[in-house]
């Protein structure tokens, strides 16, 4: 089990150090993606590869994630969050500042497989700290908090990446080294209840399935893959590219377009406390999943760079009571003695989806171009609208946090 909290449940939740070591890994965590979105469309044409062919910089860097995370979970739970937090870190930053200097795409796509390596445990145990940390209310309340600083992130990183992508393709995996400095802050200053889990690796491995093979937690499993199918897929690779066409923006004008859906997503995170004090987070789901459809409809037919401004902003506060909400929900649901491992398997569906959805909507692409491309988006966010609402059948599982 884990030890018992070592955080001060009168202090603030502003002024605990632990939380900012939190943000630090999460504004890791989700840098390797959104800082070079912006840049992808140069990237194809400066080292020749086709528009299909460059989302493979997605997945290469993600897919260590669907093999490594579950691994690095029981670890974690075995012998404490820091032993893999921080290697992790220091790798992450080491391979993708390599990146910038890959002489060809075969040798940048090997370089972002070891950066994916690195990055494979970030978004599970980001999240496990706060399960660790916060119960009740605190806990969704940090768990917003969190997804506003993660919006940040994706906002601040295309306007950055895309501004360093002027200067040249390769600018952008600079940014990989802030992850260094992040990886000696959590070694330093980081104060959390590591686990002391003395069960035996049968028992253990038994409980951790009997927590995932509920109808319910597969459900959100399933919400997380589509959302970052959707996400990876369509907005982050896919968005980019029809600016290109049918705009001739470049990266830096992509990447503040970009980051205007990401602010939206920091406010609306933030009060996700206040949001499930009122409603339900299956009920916040759904109604994200219905925006989602309305948002992919939307983009292909949007003649004018300022009206893309509107479902931007939509997509934005979809992913704001959306993503916080199904972490918080599955945080709940978590065992103490395992979270970490149970967690991993939640980051192993969204870097699934996340692989994933550069690669399928490559082949829509090839296919149907790029109306077709957020045509068939709109199709998925149709599932995801099921799958809330059988979210919403069974809200009385959810009790509140």
């Amino acid at each position: 089990m884990v030890q018992s909290k070592t955080v001060d449940e009168h202090r603030p939740l502003l002024k605990d150090k632990n939380l900012y070591v939190i943000f630090c890994v999460t504004l890791s965590a989700v840098m390797g993606v959104a800082s070079i979105a912006p840049a992808l469309p140069k990237m194809a044409r400066v080292l020749n590869v086709s528009n299909e062919q460059i989302g493979l910089l997605i997945t290469f860097f993600t897919v260590p994630g669907i093999f490594l995370t579950p691994v690095l979970g029981v670890l974690a739970d075995r012998i404490g969050r820091k032993a893999i937090l921080i290697p992790s870190l220091f790798i992450f930053g080491i391979a993708g500042t390599a990146c910038a200097y890959a002489p060809n795409f075969t040798w940048l796509l090997v370089l972002r497989f070891l950066q994916g390596i690195g990055g494979a445990s970030l978004g599970a145990l980001n999240v496990t700290l706060i399960g660790d940390l916060y119960s009740g209310n605190r806990r969704a309340t940090a768990m917003g908090y969190n997804a506003s600083v993660l919006s940040v992130g994706t906002a601040s990183y295309p306007a950055v990446g895309g501004a360093l992508a002027t200067l040249g393709w390769f600018f952008p995996f600079y940014l990989s080294l802030l992850a260094i400095p992040a990886g000696l802050y959590v070694l330093f200053s980081l104060r959390n209840p590591e686990p002391e889990n003395g069960t035996e690796l049968k028992e253990y491995f038994a409980n951790i399935f009997g927590s995932i093979k509920s109808k319910k937690v597969i459900g959100l499993f399933a919400a997380n893959f589509l959302t970052f199918v959707m996400l990876y897929g369509a907005y982050l690779t896919f968005f980019p590219i029809l600016m290109d066409q049918r705009f001739g923006k470049s990266s830096f004008v992509i990447g503040i377009i970009l980051s205007g859906s990401s602010f939206v997503t920091a406010l609306t995170s933030s009060q996700l406390g206040k949001l499930a004090a009122r409603f339900s987070e299956a009920n916040l789901i759904v109604a994200a999943a219905v925006i989602y459809i309305s948002v992919f409809l939307m983009i292909p037919f949007v003649g004018n760079i300022w009206l893309l401004m509107a479902p931007i902003a939509l997509f934005g506060f979809a992913q704001g009571i959306n993503i916080p909400s199904v972490l918080n929900l599955l945080t709940h649901q978590a065992p103490s003695e395992h979270r970490a491992a149970f967690l991993s398997v939640n980051w192993t569906v969204i870097r699934g989806g996340q692989a994933l959805g550069p690669v399928l909507l490559g082949l829509v692409y090839g296919v149907s171009g790029i109306t077709g491309t957020f045509l068939f988006t709109a199709g998925l966010a149709g599932i995801f609208v099921l799958i809330g609402l059988s979210l919403i059948k069974g809200r009385r599982i959810f009790t509140k946090n």
